[in-house]
């Protein structure tokens, strides 16, 4: 009979080692710890394979000893006899972030997103995980491939060639021909260097007024609005889109800002005939998603249809807790009213002017979508004071002859819809225009003469906030210059 209290024996060592002992050590690294309850973590506890996975990330270099010789070698690394074949280990570790496809494959592949990529209505969901250098080989490109023009020998061999400079006659005869020739064509007034003496008269310089929307304050809010906003919305005037539509922005975000999207929003489209606007939508949606929407609070089109775009808009972006939707375009063109109209009430500042919002704003439209209004900005595209007025850029108020603008606003608007806006039957030219709406309306100055000022300016507002009709046709319904649409209301 054994004893009650007797010890079971301990396992013996043979030359240093211990056979059949179990580590009890607590340590996370061991496999052979013993776990604890539910209550004190052992609900997660690492397997003998992550242990191995582990011990191979932080033992993957050999051990040496001072000598540098290799003491303990790395993982998946044996040593194998001088002369024979050593293979790497066929381990699906090494290639777990590879992936192999055929030429075939990867070409359909780059045609289709190709597609994709045109196509304004279609949405990449994750660019950041494609192969971006396989789809736009911008490398391939850039390089200049001078070997594909001149020969190793005549480009790096012993017997390259110096390039010579161009010499367009190599005879002394003929160059004193063609300098004969070009002095005969020779034109003093298309000289710029020739020093001209001043004779008093000088171009005027252009009226401040004609530079709103163009200075460095406004530019600075429009590049915030840019950045934190993940949608742009162009707003755009139904009347004139192509003229009142920011290219320049538009390149700076397909260049630097490929991650945000446009759309396009063709606001007072109750200024012009139902098959405009329908024209207009149609070509403007082969670059971007284009709308048509009219900004009002009690009587709006247009809303449901922006809504449920902004909210396609958030779930594409679900990895996020709101999206920022950034409205910009030009003076006047009703980016706050779009906004007022989506919440219902009066959240900013509007006037029939330009120029009313001064700084960036947000807005909250729902739990995850925010707006942020801009101010207008004018892009530095060659227009002409003409232009800025009649588009509605600048206050006519704060013109100072806006009588010569008449003219311009004459031949963009047919003659029977000015008669019956200001119930004129016939004029000569457009002082005698405005002469006769200036009696008839009683703007008048002393000794009975018209005030013609007051009455260009009375026309400018009323084009502006459009009292007169107008409209731009679409390319494929343009006329001459005359507008017509009196086959349609």
């Amino acid at each position: 009979m054994a004893k009650k209290n007797s010890k079971i024996p301990k396992p013996s060592k043979v030359k240093g080692k211990v056979s059949n002992r179990i580590n009890n050590a607590t340590h996370s690294m061991n496999p052979d710890r013993p776990v604890k309850g539910k209550g004190q973590g052992g609900g997660n506890v690492r397997s003998r394979a992550t242990i191995q996975r582990l011990r191979m990330y932080k033992h993957f270099k050999p051990v040496r000893d001072k000598n540098g010789k290799i003491i303990r070698s790395a993982p998946f690394q044996s040593v194998l006899a001088s002369g024979t074949v050593a293979r790497v280990e066929p381990d699906r570790r090494w290639f777990g972030n590879t992936k192999v496809v055929s030429q075939n494959a990867l070409q359909g592949f780059q045609e289709e997103m190709a597609k994709v990529k045109k196509d304004p209505y279609k949405v990449v969901m994750k660019p950041s995980t494609l192969p971006v250098t396989l789809l736009n080989e911008v490398a391939k490109y850039k390089r200049v491939h001078l070997l594909d023009t001149e020969t190793f020998e005549n480009t790096f061999g012993k017997k390259s060639h110096r390039k010579r400079p161009s010499i367009k006659t190599g005879d002394l005869e003929v160059m004193v021909n063609k300098a004969e020739e070009s002095g005969e064509k020779y034109d003093s007034n298309k000289d710029k260097d020739l020093v001209i003496e001043d004779d008093g008269m000088r171009k005027e310089a252009l009226e401040m007024i004609f530079k709103a929307g163009r200075s460095k304050r406004v530019w600075g809010e429009l590049y915030k609005v840019i950045d934190s906003s993940d949608v742009v919305v162009q707003v755009l005037d139904a009347r004139d889109p192509l003229g009142t539509r920011c290219y320049q922005v538009e390149n700076y975000i397909k260049k630097e800002k490929q991650h945000k999207h446009i759309i396009f929003v063709l606001n007072k489209v109750d200024l012009v005939p139902v098959w405009v606007t329908q024209k207009w939508v149609a070509i403007l949606s082969a670059e971007h998603p284009t709308m048509a929407f009219h900004a009002s609070i009690t009587n709006p089109f247009g809303k449901g249809a922006l809504i449920n775009l902004l909210r396609q808009f958030g779930k594409l972006h679900a990895d996020r807790k709101q999206i920022a939707v950034g409205f910009i375009g030009y003076p006047n063109v009703g980016k706050s009213s779009i906004i007022n109209t989506l919440r219902a009430k009066k959240v900013c500042k509007v006037a029939p002017i330009a120029g009313e919002t001064k700084v960036w704003q947000y807005i909250t439209l729902m739990r995850r979508i925010y707006l942020v209004d801009c101010p207008g900005v004018v892009y530095p595209s060659g227009s002409t004071p003409t232009d800025c007025i009649l588009k509605g850029v600048v206050r006519v108020e704060y013109v100072k002859a806006p009588e010569d603008y008449i003219p311009a606003l004459l031949k963009r608007v047919k003659k029977e819809y000015m008669c019956k806006t200001y119930k004129i039957e016939d004029w000569k030219d457009s002082e005698d225009l405005l002469e006769q709406i200036a009696r008839k309306s009683g703007k008048l100055l002393k000794k009975g003469d018209p005030d013609l000022p007051t009455v260009a300016k009375m026309i400018l507002n009323d084009w502006q906030r459009g009292k007169i009709p107008y409209f731009v046709r679409p390319p494929e319904s343009e006329v001459g210059n005359i507008i017509d649409y009196s086959n349609h209301s």
